[in-house]
């Protein structure tokens, strides 16, 4: 097929276009980025979209993440818009364009998928997400550097929707909001923030207004609980953990853009690339630590595929999506509390062979089932 791929630097790019090639696949590529534009800026981009689809006359228009903006566009030209989405929660999914008979929509999170098809969506479909073994298998490390790992963000930003809320509401409106993160904090596998914010939505929406873009349809409340509630949750959930984990454990070695970030035997790193240096974490850690955003729902997230892919053991906290997939003890292991998280921890620690073999088998499903050219025949088969 000849498939329009229009980019930006999302993760696992190079693992994708590689994976179409060897698919047999030619890709194009149009002569702008959808990265950072604006809807001020989509008259120009209109006119180049318009002008190599009727040039090239591809198969397919292929983004990851979903965007209105282009479904538009295919719409008009009359050509299939496929997105894959890695990125969970995801405002643009709440848009009129996501019924446009040209989409077929991927996300990763089976909850998700399901709140679309009962609302009657049926442009919106449910596959996973991928790894590249072949080019993680390929990247070679010495032996162990680290106990226990975790890479990630831990959404400290002082410019972030929650810390501008909570220096700008009530006393009522911030009594209350701690309250529910409290709640919340103590159940995994359901979210409520969303159902129960409507007492201070006016307060919050006063502090950190919310705006749409054009089709946009989502509710105060879904932008507030995923943007704002649920970030802030996810930040007290992981520096609570990381903390907690530290302190029983001999430390823990923190990869994050939070390079100010300190706390008692958390070893913080910075950052690390995706590509070359973030697999050999993986493959340089006993254990690496996924601990999910609030707001995916069910789904499996990229970091748990990564790590797996590299041959990392890996420890997370319970997605049901999982169990679609993976068999928890054989292929991963999961944590249901902070006090079962430290008990595994120290399990595992002390239990190399098991813990080997372990990551060994879930290395080995993701190789058999779970690369991005086993996803690109699942969604092309589709059409």
């Amino acid at each position: 097929m000849k498939i329009l791929f229009i980019e930006w630097s999302s993760c696992g790019k190079k693992d994708l276009v590689e994976a179409f090639i060897k698919e047999g696949h030619e890709l194009i590529y149009p002569p702008f980025s959808i990265e950072g534009k604006t809807y001020q800026e989509l008259p120009e981009i209109e006119r180049q979209f318009s002008s190599v689809v009727r040039e090239e006359a591809p198969d397919l228009v292929y983004t990851t993440n979903y965007y209105p903006a282009i479904s538009n566009l295919c719409c008009k030209e009359n050509v299939r818009y496929i997105s894959w989405l890695y990125d969970s929660p995801y405002r643009r999914l709440f848009s009129e364009s996501v019924l446009n008979p040209c989409n077929i929509i991927y996300v990763f999170d089976k909850q998700l998928y399901l709140e679309c098809h009962n609302a009657g969506i049926s442009t919106v479909r449910y596959m996973p997400l991928a790894a590249n073994t072949e080019r993680l298998d390929a990247i070679q490390t010495d032996g162990y550097t680290y106990d226990v790992s975790f890479v990630g963000s831990l959404y400290l930003e002082n410019g972030s929707a929650f810390v501008q809320v909570l220096n700008s509401v009530s006393d009522y409106t911030k009594g209350y909001l701690n309250a529910l993160v409290a709640a919340q904090l103590k159940i995994q596998g359901y979210n409520f923030i969303e159902e129960v914010l409507g007492p201070v939505i006016g307060d919050m929406a006063r502090a950190y207004p919310m705006t749409r873009e054009p089709g946009g349809i989502e509710s105060q409340e879904y932008f507030y609980a995923q943007y704002v509630v649920n970030e802030w949750i996810t930040a007290v959930d992981r520096i609570d953990l990381l903390e907690t984990v530290a302190r029983e454990c001999a430390g823990v070695d923190l990869f994050t853009q939070h390079k100010d970030f300190s706390a008692s035997n958390v070893r913080n790193h910075g950052t690390v690339d995706y590509y070359e240096e973030m697999p050999k974490v993986f493959k340089q850690s006993r254990i690496n630590l996924n601990i999910t955003r609030r707001g995916i729902q069910s789904g499996i997230p990229l970091r748990a595929v990564d790590i797996m892919g590299s041959g990392g053991f890996l420890v997370s906290n319970f997605q049901s999506d999982f169990l679609d997939y993976f068999i928890p003890g054989e292929d991963f292991v999961y944590y249901e509390s902070k006090e079962d998280l430290q008990q595994k921890i120290d399990y595992y620690l002390n239990h190399e062979e098991e813990r080997r073999a372990i990551a060994k088998r879930g290395h080995d499903k993701i190789a058999a089932g779970h690369t991005y050219r086993h996803r690109i025949r699942e969604m092309l088969s589709a059409l």
